[in-house]
């Protein structure tokens, strides 16, 4: 009962809880990018025309994101870097998307921001391709 309510963490435990963030959360963003890859031509006509880019332009930025950025994010390869476009992806999705809305409609997407943030922050941890090209 005393280990529950310690403020302390092992190294271990820090390694493990940023494997399974970094794992969660590209799994399940990469079924997002997945859907939006394979149904390019469904989602294009009718996808968010961004900042004047285009439906197909904008789309295949975020498929870049959820699919590519996300495998990236898996394998723990230039994790901090993939997490940009993640996090502006996300913030899309918020603020414009969902109008703002963290609480409602939005909440997922402000889940999935929080995440990342705290990925391109903290980094990938020991369990990553990261941090053996770094040794």
């Amino acid at each position: 009962m005393k280990k529950l309510f310690s403020t302390k963490y092992s190294a271990g435990a820090f390694n493990t809880a940023m494997f399974v963030l970094r794992i969660g959360f590209g799994v399940l963003m990469l079924m997002h990018g997945y859907d939006k890859l394979v149904h390019f031509s469904t989602y294009a006509p009718k996808f968010m025309n961004f900042m004047g880019l285009g439906n197909n332009i904008s789309l295949a930025l975020v498929i870049f994101a959820e699919f590519f950025c996300s495998l990236f994010l898996i394998l723990g390869l230039f994790t901090r870097l993939a997490t940009i476009p993640l996090i502006i992806a996300t913030c899309v999705m918020v603020f414009k998307a969902h109008k703002g809305e963290i609480f409602g409609d939005g909440e997922h997407a402000s889940l999935y921001l929080i995440g990342y943030l705290v990925l391109l922050l903290v980094g990938p941890g020991r369990a990553s391709i990261d941090s053996m090209i770094g040794k």
